[in-house]
């Protein structure tokens, strides 16, 4: 099934409000607030996550088929904005299934070049950076 990041209470830290206000700010720059990421190698979703958390938004992780069910796929589309897909650790029927529920959602489907972090990373700096341009323009 897939796995959703479990959100930590809040509690008083001398550095959790700066932190907090950071996030906050990248959060309005990004207008995806939970996104599918399906595929990758499983000991980099932990890093992934914090990544996706460094920019507002929370990462719903699908193993592309290797335990979970490729059509659990189906059930997860509907509640996120997006989905990241690297094309070299995922198998094909698990790319197919994202890409036609992509379709069939309305949802943007963003394939990266392979699962390192950076990869996340620069995809999400991007659609920031064309979310900040849109706003501006």
């Amino acid at each position: 099934m897939a796995k959703k990041q479990k959100r930590k209470g809040s509690g008083s830290g001398s550095g959790s409000d700066g932190a907090r206000v950071q996030v906050a700010q990248e959060q309005s720059s990004l207008d995806v607030r939970s996104f599918l990421y399906v595929g990758g190698r499983d000991c980099q979703v932990a890093h992934l996550r914090e990544i996706a958390t460094r920019h507002g938004a929370e990462l719903i992780h699908h193993d592309g088929g290797l335990r979970e069910a490729v059509s659990r796929i189906d059930t997860v589309l509907p509640s996120v904005d997006c989905v990241f897909c690297p094309i070299d650790c995922i198998s094909h029927d698990a790319c197919l299934r994202v890409k036609t529920g992509c379709k069939k959602f309305g949802k943007t489907f963003i394939p990266l070049r392979n699962g390192s972090k950076s990869s996340l990373e620069r995809a999400l700096q991007t659609m920031k950076e064309r979310n900040d341009e849109r706003r501006t323009s």
